[in-house]
């Protein structure tokens, strides 16, 4: 299992495509698509979703670099230790290094500033964009395949990845232990297809309990569904950044934070007297 095709995806003079920015453009205007339709299913204008888009793409695109700058990723990877040193790789996005979790925290800002100037309930927006952003990760991260990035250990299952020895991080990169013809987990694929899996989901309560839910609560329902999706992806992730004394990852602990605090919020808000007051 193996790229097809090399990181560009198009050519012309000096200026190029990567597949990288075409696949997470094309996460973006689906993400928008399924969005549009949730809007449309509640009686909303879904061209809102297409004027609010310009809002969270920029905050989110800058939510996301920033969170991947500030990283320390394991195995002398770009990280913070690197960027400070050279400043104008921090504006290098096509090359790859965007933070789902700063991404996710940056986009949703921007749709709440949306929102605010034209006198929108947040909740109810965001609970439209929520299955659109899991299905713009699913694909998104095709991109990180594209790029012979997001690779797991070593794995004899016929779907492992064979990545090129210039694509190799510590301690890959040793061909004497692990030699060209070594295949590795394909982080990417097991979290492209659960977001997809949680994108469906989310879809699927936001048609049978149409009328039941509450504002917000699909939102909370795709933060607590990818947050265990990427505790567990990143167990898989030789790359991950690494808390200072413990064994657990940046991400782990931001996933564990999210879980926590949405569900927190879930209960909370289903709580009997929370839902009397709502129906009074």
């Amino acid at each position: 299992m193996t790229p097809p095709f090399g990181p560009t995806l198009l050519e012309i003079g000096p200026l190029a495509v990567y597949w990288y920015g075409f696949l997470i453009v094309t996460g973006i205007v689906l993400g928008a698509q399924v969005a549009g339709y949730l809007a449309k299913k509640a009686g909303e204008d879904p061209d809102r979703i297409w004027d609010m888009l310009l809002f969270a793409v920029i905050l989110g695109v800058i939510g996301a670099r920033i969170y991947h700058v500030v990283s320390q990723p394991s195995g002398g990877l770009l990280g913070w230790e690197y960027y400070k040193e050279n400043p104008i790789e921090m504006l290098y996005i096509w090359q790859g290094g965007l933070g789902i979790f700063g991404a996710v925290i940056g986009g949703a800002l921007g749709v709440a500033i949306y929102c605010r100037l034209e006198h929108l309930r947040v909740l109810k927006w965001l609970d439209f964009a929520a299955p659109g952003m899991a299905i713009g990760q699913a694909i998104g991260r095709w991109g990180n395949y594209m790029n012979r990035e997001l690779y797991g250990p070593p794995t004899t299952l016929p779907w492992g990845l064979e990545i090129p020895p210039q694509h190799r991080i510590p301690p890959y990169h040793d061909m004497a232990q692990y030699p060209p013809e070594t295949l590795f987990h394909p982080t990417f694929l097991y979290e492209s297809l659960t977001a997809l899996l949680l994108c469906l989901g989310l879809l699927w309560i936001a048609t049978y309990y149409r009328g039941k839910l509450k504002e917000g609560d699909l939102l909370l329902g795709y933060l607590m569904g990818y947050a265990v999706i990427r505790f567990f992806t990143e167990m898989l992730r030789p790359d991950a950044w690494m808390v200072a004394g413990t064994s657990f990852a940046a991400a782990q602990l931001v996933a564990a934070a999210f879980f926590i605090l949405a569900g927190i919020m879930l209960v909370f808000r289903r709580r009997p007297d929370n839902v009397a007051s709502d129906a009074a």
